[in-house]
């Protein structure tokens, strides 16, 4: 680990030459690929030839080809075969996207990421314990799938990382696989605190909403009253997936340990991209040696056709941007949709902004303002309801109940039952987002919607207190705090 933290601050002092070499390899590596051949790789030789060559992409540029591999055909966009696809939250188009995972990337950043947060954590704490007990790190389910005769896996990526862990790795894991992998999540929750309550655990790493759950399931079957209790010898706590802020303190309350770590990632489906690398701090470092090169887009710019596109070397503090990524598992100048700011240059440090678009993902929930147009448009047809404006929020869990999304609507035509109204659009959101619907697996994460009739004028009269009347200023659809929410429910009070 000594050795990787001075690898560690060699990428920190050289980024500009870490990351043109790993570009340099990405190319060659994918030269002779479907993708390397149609946009000409076999003759670029420098970042300013890439961005010619290769436009900007999203997820439905890359579907075709992922949908190719998917079938079987390999050699498309990585030069490797492909037999794992993670699952995530859906785009426009779709319930749910396929991220293509190679051996390079699952090593490369997956692994790699997983090694260093360790390893940080451990030069943050000399007098570490972390090996003396087990690591309980939530997963997702795997499922495979059969296309014209080929064999894969598509499921959570935590579930591909879990299931292709080394041997040895088990005797620092709990609970076992046939756990760890299930599918259902009430049985799961049940089977998690039962199988890990009496085990030495050291550290825990999850998404937060989730993670909240199993501890409060395994305080129910112990009797006792903090994790302090159950877990004397936990010391850490690995986070990421959503903003951590609204569940701090639930978290120190649950723990009552005051010593307890704290440990950000910025890890996603397509890659492994930052850890908070210092005490007490929210920045985190931007992890340059993980088969991926980034370049980024002033936030401002994103929509805009052509948009330009910044190397490293060119980023400045304090701007939103959106990062692009080219990774060794062949998504080429990919736009992840989230938004980040620099916070440091020397190294690379940088806060997480939100998304490139209004979202709710207080819980993992992923739900972009495209999922909660069309579902309220369901609900709207079936009901012979018309919206005039609306806003969302989220209701984070309490010790007394789970989260939930709470809507404010003011109706042009309102429905005659609203609750059935609330069910129609409850439902809609399941059909069309795999995260929301995995989410409102038996109320375990999300509860139904809490929908609000708003009196007619209610959105104008809050615009115009914010001196925002006009039509540049447009009611905020989602919102992943509450803020607007509660802004305009202190305005009805």
């Amino acid at each position: 680990m000594r050795k990787r933290m001075h690898q560690i601050e060699l990428f920190m002092k050289y980024p500009y030459d870490v990351q043109n070499e790993w570009l340099r390899k990405l190319i060659q590596s994918a030269k002779d690929t479907e993708w390397g051949k149609m946009h000409n790789y076999a003759s670029i030789s420098n970042v300013e030839q890439f961005r010619t060559s290769v436009p900007v992409q999203d997820y439905d540029s890359l579907k075709p080809y992922i949908e190719r591999v998917r079938k079987g055909e390999q050699n498309v966009l990585w030069n490797t075969d492909i037999k794992w696809f993670a699952k995530s939250s859906g785009t426009t188009n779709d319930k749910s996207k396929y991220i293509p995972v190679s051996e390079e990337s699952l090593d490369n950043a997956h692994y790699n990421g997983g090694r260093d947060m360790i390893a940080i954590h451990c030069n943050l704490n000399p007098e570490t314990k972390l090996f003396t007990g087990k690591n309980l790190a939530l997963a997702g389910s795997l499922v495979t799938d059969y296309t014209n005769g080929y064999e894969s896996q598509n499921g959570d990526l935590s579930a591909i990382v879990i299931n292709n862990l080394p041997i040895w790795a088990e005797f620092f894991r709990a609970p076992d696989l046939s756990i760890a992998l299930m599918d259902k999540w009430d049985d799961k929750l049940e089977k998690l605190a039962e199988a890990t309550m009496n085990e030495n655990m050291v550290s825990l790493a999850g998404v937060p909403s989730w993670m909240l759950l199993i501890m409060q399931r395994v305080l129910e079957r112990s009797g006792k009253k903090h994790i302090s209790e159950v877990w004397p010898n936990l010391e850490v706590y690995f986070h990421g997936g959503v903003n951590f802020n609204p569940y701090r303190e639930q978290f120190k309350k649950v723990f009552n340990k005051p010593d307890m770590n704290y440990l950000e990632l910025y890890n996603a489906t397509e890659g492994f991209f930052g850890i908070q690398d210092q005490r007490n701090s929210d920045e985190l470092l931007l992890m340059l040696d993980y088969g991926i090169y980034y370049e980024f887009i002033k936030a401002s710019d994103v929509g805009k056709e052509n948009p330009k596109t910044l190397r490293l070397d060119e980023v400045e503090l304090d701007v939103n941007y959106a990062p692009i990524i080219s990774t060794n598992a062949g998504l080429w100048r990919y736009m992840l949709g989230d938004t980040i700011k620099f916070s440091s240059l020397h190294p690379f440090r940088f806060r997480i902004t939100g998304r490139t678009k209004h979202f709710m993902n207080a819980f993992g929930e992923e739900v972009i303002v495209d999922n909660a147009d069309k579902a309220l448009a369901i609900a709207c047809e079936k009901t012979h309801a018309q919206i005039r404006e609306y806003t969302a929020a989220p209701v984070f869990m309490s010790d007394a109940a789970t989260g939930a999304h709470e809507w404010l609507i003011e109706f042009e035509k309102q429905p005659d039952n609203i609750e059935y109204f609330s069910e129609l659009l409850d439902n809609a959101l399941k059909a069309i987002n795999s995260d929301y619907e995995a989410k409102r697996y038996h109320n375990l994460a999300l509860r139904e919607p809490i929908v609000r009739v708003l009196p007619s004028g209610t959105f104008y009269k809050w615009l115009e207190s914010k001196n925002k009347l006009g039509g540049q200023h447009k009611v905020p659809r989602l919102s992943n705090d509450r803020k607007y929410v509660e802004e305009i429910n202190r305005m009805l009070e």
